[in-house]
């Protein structure tokens, strides 16, 4: 459904961390990844963007008072590109998914919408006025290097965004009594990976996705993350991509970090 001629559609292209501390959660996402920030007034909404060498990759905002009152925990909010935001959204409802926040534009900036896929994974979707925001190219350290779905469902997942964004699948890994873990790509070029939450796995996962920052040395950042008063959820673990982590920061954001190897 998105066309393929745009370089932003079908792929990740902004990332929100939606948090209740945007100061305390600055200084510990500095410490990991090595980021920048820009603060930027959205509107009278306090708002910053992180950075990587000067480049916009993604920002932090305030978790909204209603959401708090509905015990939503702090959360990264993933942003799809597709040039028209509008159209997705319908096709996307078409397929079961649940709009949470209809198509709204941001002067300057694009338009987006926030969404639930039909297995409630939340996912945002985005049209940018003017360049391709983020950075291209292999990952540096700082950037996001994969994004993986914890779903119920992998193959009607996929099928959804399948439809959508035009992802198709790769390959599936066997991981045992966890299940299967799906690789999936877009035109031939690797985007991430899925599977189904199950109850033997190390941590307690709802359908959501999760993003990878590219660190250049595992153990480094583990010790970070505790000693920043975060918590290691996944301990160093070697997977064929190189070695990861998962954890969440202070506040209780879910991340994770992805290096080549195991420094």
């Amino acid at each position: 459904m998105t066309d393929a001629s745009h370089p932003y559609a079908g792929r990740f292209v902004w990332y929100d961390l939606m948090t209740t501390d945007q100061v305390a959660a600055q200084k510990f996402y500095t410490s990991i990844a090595g980021w920048g920030t820009d603060e930027w007034d959205m509107e009278g909404t306090p708002y910053r963007m992180w950075t990587v060498d000067g480049t916009s990759i993604g920002g932090m905002m305030q978790l909204p008072a209603d959401q708090v009152a509905n015990n939503a925990p702090p959360h990264w909010l993933g942003y799809i590109g597709t040039p028209d935001v509008a159209a997705t959204v319908a096709a996307a409802t078409s397929l079961g998914a649940t709009v949470l926040m209809p198509p709204t534009p941001i002067p300057t900036v694009g338009t987006f919408a926030i969404l639930t896929d039909p297995y409630s994974a939340t996912f945002a979707v985005f049209t940018p006025e003017g360049e391709t925001p983020g950075r291209s190219g292999a990952p540096s350290p700082g950037d996001f290097s994969w994004c993986e779905l914890a779903t119920t469902d992998i193959d009607g997942a996929l099928e959804f965004y399948g439809a959508l964004f035009g992802w198709t699948k790769d390959s599936d890994m066997d991981m045992g009594s966890d299940g299967i873990y799906r690789m999936f790509a877009r035109d031939g070029v690797m985007m991430g990976g899925m599977y189904n939450i199950s109850p033997k796995m190390p941590i307690a996962m709802s359908p959501s996705w999760t993003f990878y920052i590219f660190v250049p040395d595992i153990h480094e950042a583990a010790a970070r993350v505790t000693a920043g008063g975060g918590t290691i959820l996944v301990p160093p673990q070697p997977i064929p991509g190189g070695i990861i982590i998962m954890a969440n920061d202070p506040q209780g954001g879910l991340f994770a970090a992805h290096a080549m190897s195991d420094s």
